[in-house]
Formats: structure tokens, C-alpha cells, sequence
């Protein structure tokens, strides 16, 4: 048995009362005013009280909960049986419906495990490589990450994810230095312009909530340089062991230099849209990826969870100030 107290509801759940049934729709409240609808397939009374299998409508997947609140007294996020209306589901639809809904997971969980695999095998080959190229004096690596922007400006949520890292090289020091840092940038060609000394690039954010110190244009977008220490050589070989599973990854030596390729003019397929995103950025939405390269130069950041018309969407933010360079560009 278990009882749970809502500071922000002012209600008390007690898991021992059933409070909703099977076959029966659930709505959930999430943030950026975003909705699910679910249906209940199974409810399960266990040591805790009573727990509810849910089926999304939508996206077909499985999720459990103890605390479900009447849609009447419904007062922020979260999961709320539909005590208004009562709608509910025909049994045999939710069978049915739960029936895929396991597969899905099935399949899912399988496709995780094999990834797993893979990942543990990468990480094996890597530790191992690490551990041959790794100097045993070095105090520090120097590293390149690729970060993506999962930031949404309309709710001040400013967030990023690194999608990939590359070792640049090792250093006998600890000490924080940007010409340390635009030396190894030049080991390759996705960094190299970061090896020019600009002060715009050189961020010091030693603070609560800062991104230390690191060289690039943000740490939300796009490539930056940082130095990582290197406290406990084995914690350091298996912490970067999946990085250096893979060869791509390891970028010691500065590669040669090419003879630039002749590119012509961009040819601009597809369908595109353009938004007043704010007061002071605009959006861009449509099939980038053949553009990003362009986009990025505009300055242009990507960000996967961009809110448009209810719904978060991929798309390119850019200050107002490029939107008749970004209009030329798609030919708007």
C-alpha cells in the first residue's frame, strides 16, 4: 500500500483504491501543453496497490503507472482517467490493441539488446586501442564534441546533447589553454577553422550551469574543443572505450591537406517553410539535410524539438537578420 501527496493538487492518491477500469481512456498532460491518449489494457493489483497498464493510442506503446487523478480535478501534468465523459474502449479493440502494442515492445527490446551488443563489442575494441595509444604521462585528452540543439526559446528550455566525440590528442597538463586547444583543432577538417585564433570562440564558464571552459561558437551547436583530465588512467580508458572503438574517431595527426573540389551553385530541392519563430528568430522547416552544410554557414542551428502548430518538429533557427539570405537560398 502506498500514498501519495500532491503539494500542487492538494490531493491524496491511495494505490489500494481502484480508481479507474479496464478498456477505459486516459489522458496524459505533459509539458509544453503537449497531450496522450491512452487506453487501459490491464489493471494489476500487487504488494504497492493497484498498477494500471496503459496502451498510447498513438505511438502503440506500453507504460505503467500507480497514480492516476480524475479528469474533473485535473490541475497539471500528468495522468488523468476520464471521469467527465467516461469514454471507453471496446474490449476486443483493446486486445487487439495490446496485442501490438507487445510486439512493438518486442521487437524494440530486441533492436536494443543487439545494440547493446554492438556497443559493448565497440567499447571492448576501443579500450584496448586506448590503452596502446594512451601515453602514460598524459594528464589530460583533448577532445571534439558534436553537439545537438534540444533547446525550445518559446519555454526558455536551453539543452543539448553530444551525437559525437572525437580524440584530438593528449596533453601533459591539465591547464586550460586555447592555443592548446586550436592546435589540435587542426587534426581535422570539421574543426580546422576553430584553430584560428578568434576570441568569439574561446567560452570560460567555470560556474554553476556554465560549460567550462571549451572553444567553438556554442556549446549547444556544432562542433567544440575541450580538455578533459585525466584523473584514473583505467576510469579514462573505459569512459572513452566506445569513442575509440571506432577508428573515425581518432584523430591524432593533422590529415592531409586536398586540393579543394569545384562546387557549383547549390540546386535547391524541395518544400520549405518559414516562420516567425520569435520577436527575434525565424525557423526554417522542410527536407534541410541536402542544405545543412549552407544553412550552418548562414549560421543556422539545428534543433530537433523546435514547437510549431502544436507539435515539435525538426527544423534551422537563424536570427531575422538572415532571413533574406536564407530566402535566397531556398529561393523563396
Amino acid at each position: 500500500m502506498s500514498k501519495y501527496y500532491s503539494l500542487l493538487g492538494g490531493t491524496t492518491t491511495d494505490t489500494e483504491i481502484q480508481v479507474a477500469q479496464e478498456n477505459q481512456i486516459v489522458i496524459g498532460f505533459g509539458p509544453y501543453m503537449s497531450q496522450d491518449r491512452y487506453v487501459i489494457c490491464r489493471v494489476e493489483h500487487t504488494a504497492n496497490g493497484y498498477l494500471y497498464h496503459l496502451v498510447n493510442l498513438d505511438t502503440k506503446e506500453i507504460r505503467r503507472t500507480d497514480i492516476l487523478e480524475p479528469l474533473s480535478k485535473k490541475y497539471g501534468i500528468g495522468l488523468y482517467f476520464d471521469d467527465v465523459s467516461h469514454e471507453q474502449m471496446d474490449a476486443m479493440e483493446v486486445a487487439a490493441l495490446a496485442c501490438e502494442a507487445q510486439e512493438k515492445a518486442r521487437i524494440k527490446a530486441k533492436k536494443a539488446e543487439a545494440e547493446r551488443k554492438r556497443a559493448d563489442e565497440q567499447a571492448a575494441i576501443g579500450r584496448k586501442r586506448l590503452a596502446e595509444i594512451l601515453p602514460h604521462d598524459a594528464k589530460a585528452i583533448i577532445v571534439a564534441r558534436l553537439r545537438e540543439d534540444e533547446s525550445d526559446p518559446m519555454t526558455d528550455y536551453f539543452s543539448s546533447r553530444t551525437v559525437r566525440t572525437v580524440i584530438l590528442g593528449f596533453s601533459r597538463h591539465t591547464r586550460d589553454l586555447f592555443s592548446e586547444m586550436r592546435r589540435y583543432a587542426a587534426n581535422m577538417p570539421e574543426t580546422a577553422y576553430l584553430s584560428e585564433p578568434n576570441e568569439e570562440y574561446e567560452h570560460r564558464e567555470k560556474y554553476s550551469m556554465g560549460g567550462g571552459y571549451y572553444l567553438g561558437e556554442s556549446r549547444y551547436s556544432g562542433w567544440i574543443i575541450q580538455k578533459v583530465p585525466v584523473g584514473d588512467r583505467e576510469r579514462t580508458i573505459r569512459e572513452f572505450g566506445y569513442t575509440a572503438g571506432d577508428e573515425a574517431n581518432i584523430r591524432l595527426k593533422a590529415p592531409a591537406e586536398e586540393a579543394p573540389a569545384e562546387v557549383g551553385p547549390i540546386a535547391v530541392k524541395g518544400e520549405f517553410q518559414i516562420v516567425d519563430y520569435s520577436e527575434k528568430a525565424i525557423a526554417l522547416f522542410g527536407d534541410t539535410r541536402p542544405i545543412k552544410d549552407a544553412l550552418a554557414a548562414l549560421g543556422g542551428r539545428f534543433n530537433s524539438r523546435l514547437s510549431h502548430e502544436g507539435e515539435k518538429r525538426a527544423g534551422w533557427i537563424f536570427p531575422k537578420t538572415r532571413s533574406e539570405q536564407v530566402k535566397a537560398l531556398i529561393g523563396a
